[in-house]
């Protein structure tokens, strides 16, 4: 049961209307031509393909699972993923944003990541086999020799083979700094890597003629932690002279470890016994290279759940017309029918609403950020480029963290639309919440996005970055304070913004005499952050409603009544996060272990 139906209408007013990106690309050479048109006709051929391959596939994979053959090693995906990956292939999605030099299509870092959302509403785990083919492509792009570029590049654009990110052991998570996997140098230039990696997002599947392995090992006398990490090359067939599969390398997967949730993906050990690999950048740099790929798999997993959100609400809604139950409390509203639909409950209408609020204010931050990336990447003006790249920075572990937290909230409420019918799987509302869980841990967990945030992103640099978003904030404030209309919107704001930089110097000032005091505050800290992202977007949407909703376009009345629910009900949980961040330390670490 469920339905999907890509919100084309909304992503076209987040692109079109409140970031003009438009104009934007024809700051950025390469994208002068690219116009709304085009936008409008790849998101419309992109709904389509989520729809009708993607979203049937999701429940039935689900139920599937993978399988290992023991003996071979081999991973079979469940019914329909192989084929469906065949389709994604020959419709040209794998190079959507990639560079022409490498067969890419050359279209913008936002468009690629509209067309994610969409994947992900409608098969997260489907998505999960070329959702890091991506970061692998930017990873060796950037980092690559030209040999490696010549042979692996133009089949990960393609799609003909995929890659992974092969980080995590079973003794250390994201202390990477304890692996133990050691790779030897040959005489060929190539390395012997042997070790064992868990966790690894489509390890072993069968939907790629190939898979290409990013590995982090030991060289031989490499410091100790995190500056003696070397980062590999390992492919699981060796190309030959023409650049095809060839011999079969010694990677192979020895589980698929029994998950929670997306079970349609392959969550793979994989052991490596002197598996050839060849170096990826330099020598004990290669936290350096694959925090490349790191980065754009933690903008992903934010696309993940802002994916689940946006399916999970559609189905809360459609349920929510149709269920008949009780009668409203301020009278009957369906005398036709033995009980009213239960939309007309306030209480649905909270549940609904926030949903809906998470996932309209994702997509507008998640837009934001992408189109950051292209200007970083494409901008003729250095200094633009350097304050696009803050922000990237500054941002990326808020679309992480929060979005992913925000996506359990959600699902969870639109579960719970269903009252006992969500509990139940034929509705396939709890798969969303299972497989939502995973995203706020996987990819560095929530409170990890959360130290980087207020450590390395705000304190380190005292607050630059944090402030370059903060003068966006205070110019929308100075262009709007005087606007009546707009005062539910611009007060709570600019209320937020001064709260923010004085939470962040004083959580400074006490990290200077207690570093504690940091870890007991990060939490809250990003999600206020993050509250304060999403209002500036409301704010500009409500103020586009406004001017809009006289057109007769319900569209803009329901994105003015988001707004004011958002303001409303969702943004007044910063005045608790506020007082949890400033309650210090000492309430979590004066009990000693032992009394626990």
């Amino acid at each position: 049961m469920g339905q999907y139906v890509a919100p084309l209408r909304d992503m076209q007013f987040v692109l079109h209307e409140l970031l003009d990106v438009e104009s934007e690309l024809k700051q950025l050479p390469g994208y002068v031509d690219i116009d709304a048109g085009i936008i409008n006709q790849v998101l419309e051929e992109g709904g389509k393909f989520a729809a009708k391959v993607l979203f049937p596939l999701n429940r039935s994979g689900d139920r599937e699972g993978c399988r290992l053959d023991p003996g071979s090693h081999a991973v079979t995906t469940p019914a329909g993923f192989k084929e469906a990956y065949r389709q994604y292939v020959e419709g040209g999605w794998p190079s959507l944003s990639c560079d022409p030099e490498h067969g890419g299509q050359g279209l913008p870092i936002l468009l690629n990541n509209s067309l994610y959302e969409m994947l992900n509403s409608s098969n997260q785990a489907w998505t999960m086999y070329p959702g890091l083919s991506h970061g692998a492509y930017e990873c060796l792009r950037e980092h690559g020799t030209d040999l490696q570029k010549s042979v692996y590049l133009a089949k990960l654009v393609s799609g003909e083979w995929t890659g992974t990110m092969c980080l995590t052991e079973a003794h250390c998570g994201t202390d990477l700094g304890l692996l133990r996997s050691k790779a030897e140098p040959q005489a060929d230039g190539s390395y012997r890597i042997s070790g064992s990696k868990i966790f690894i997002s489509a390890g072993e599947h069968d939907m790629a003629a190939n898979i290409l392995h990013l590995v982090l090992a030991r060289l031989p006398g490499a410091p100790a932690g995190t500056k003696g990490i070397s980062l590999f090359l390992v492919p699981k067939f060796i190309p030959d002279g023409e650049g095809k599969p060839g011999t079969r390398n010694s990677i192979f997967c020895g589980a698929i470890e029994e998950k929670m949730g997306i079970h349609g993906n392959s969550t793979c050990q994989m052991n490596l016994d002197e598996a050839t690999g060849w170096i990826i950048g330099q020598p004990n740099k290669g936290l350096n290279a694959m925090f490349v790929m790191m980065n754009a798999a933690r903008l992903g997993v934010g696309m993940q759940s802002l994916g689940l959100t946006e399916v999970a609400y559609q189905n809360a809604l459609v349920y929510a017309r149709d269920r008949i139950q009780m009668r409203s409390l301020s009278g009957v509203k369906a005398p036709e029918l033995p009980a009213d639909p239960i939309i007309v409950h306030p209480d649905v209408r909270r549940m609904l609403l926030t949903a809906r609020a998470y996932a309209e204010g994702g997509r507008a931050f998640c837009s934001f950020v992408a189109l950051q990336i292209d200007r970083e990447l494409h901008h003729p003006d250095p200094a633009v480029r350097a304050d696009a790249a803050d922000l990237v920075m500054l941002l990326t572990p808020i679309v992480k963290a929060f979005i992913t937290d925000n996506g359990w909230i959600a699902t969870s409420e639109a579960m719970q639309v269903y009252g006992g019918h969500g509990y139940i799987a034929e509705w396939g509302m709890e798969q969303y919440v299972r497989d939502a869980r995973i995203n706020m841990i996987y990819e560095g967990t929530n409170t990890i996005q959360s130290l980087d945030l207020l450590g390395r992103k705000v304190l380190m640099d005292n607050g630059a970055k944090l402030k370059k978003f903060g003068a966006l904030v205070q110019a929308f404030v100075e262009e709007n304070g005087t606007d009546e209309l707009m005062s539910e919107f611009v007060t709570p704001l600019a209320d937020l913004g001064g709260k923010v930089s004085k939470l962040s110097l004083e959580i400074g000032m006490k990290a200077l005499q207690n570093p504690d005091e940091v870890g007991a505050a990060a939490v809250p800290y990003l999600r206020v952050v993050g509250h304060l992202v999403y209002a500036y977007f409301f704010a500009r949407m409500a103020k586009i409603a406004l001017a809009k909703l006289d057109s007769g376009d319900g569209f803009y009345k329901a994105k003015l009544a988001t707004a004011r629910f958002y303001f409303a009900r969702l943004l007044p949980e910063t005045a608790m996060l506020i007082r949890q961040a400033r309650s210090g330390a000492a309430n979590l670490l004066d009990l000693e272990a032992e009394l626990f």
